[in-house]
């Protein structure tokens, strides 16, 4: 068990029974509608931690026990909870499909993380009721999938638009992490430095003599897109971050 794991199931579980006897004030004061948002704006916080019934938290509490130790390894513990608590918050907002639908529990955030342990072990095998096995990535995708879908045909009470927003606020946060983090910031400043400030004729042959066929799709893509740019407005045109993508592709 990690420090934000435990705090947080402790905090769940311990919330849970304090405010079991009093749902029913307690649910409109801190429980989350979408319509009435800006006037309670500390219920996309506090709407987290509020849970229907036992089962509703005990499956949310498993799904972080089991997933978010190796997570917030990864990640550390501060943005461990920010990735907990911005899924949490994206996944109440995406429930505006649902403007008046009374919104409580940890689904959004439990959600977010299961998709950045998606993210980050991909091809970790997952068991269902511990004896079906899949891959954590086929898992996002499937819970994906079926959260559009049962949002759309309007799910009884499960708030499907709140798990999809969970994986939508994952994602956002986890690939700005990733953005700012010192090692990409480190790279894209190495990758500029090397790229020539004004391409030779020799840069630009190298360049025009790659074999495309040899390149993934993605960076085919690029390819030809860049080149295009080339072909039409010259080599001067080219951002730094272009000509240092020709390079590490001719380098390759």
């Amino acid at each position: 068990m990690t420090p934000w794991v435990t705090r947080l199931l402790i905090l769940n579980v311990v919330i849970y029974f304090l405010t079991a006897p009093v749902r029913e004030m307690v649910f409109p004061l801190f429980g989350w509608i979408p319509a009435y948002g800006l006037f309670r704006p500390w219920t996309i916080i506090t709407y987290q931690f509020l849970h229907a019934n036992f089962l509703h938290l005990l499956f949310n509490m498993i799904g972080l026990f089991f997933f978010g130790p190796r997570l917030e390894n990864k990640v550390g513990g501060r943005h461990f909870l920010g990735l907990y608590l911005v899924s949490g918050v994206v996944g109440g907002l995406l429930s505006v499909f649902t403007p008046f639908a009374l919104i409580v529990g940890a689904s959004g955030a439990v959600f977010g993380i299961l998709l950045g342990f998606a993210r980050y072990y991909p091809d970790e095998r997952i068991f269902i009721y511990g004896i079906i096995p899949i891959r954590a990535r086929v898992l996002v995708i499937g819970l994906a999938v079926i959260s559009v879908w049962a949002g759309i045909q309007g799910g009884g009470n499960v708030a499907h638009f709140a798990h999809l927003g969970g994986f939508v606020g994952g994602w956002a946060y986890l690939k700005l992490l990733e953005r700012n983090s010192g090692a990409e910031r480190f790279k894209r400043q190495v990758e500029k430095a090397q790229a020539p400030s004004r391409p030779s004729s020799q840069h630009l042959e190298r360049w025009r003599g790659l074999d495309v066929r040899e390149l993934h799709p993605v960076n085919r893509d690029e390819y030809e897109r860049i080149m295009g740019k080339l072909d039409r407005t010259g080599p001067a045109s080219l951002s730094a971050d272009e000509r240092a993508f020709l390079e590490r592709m001719s380098a390759s």
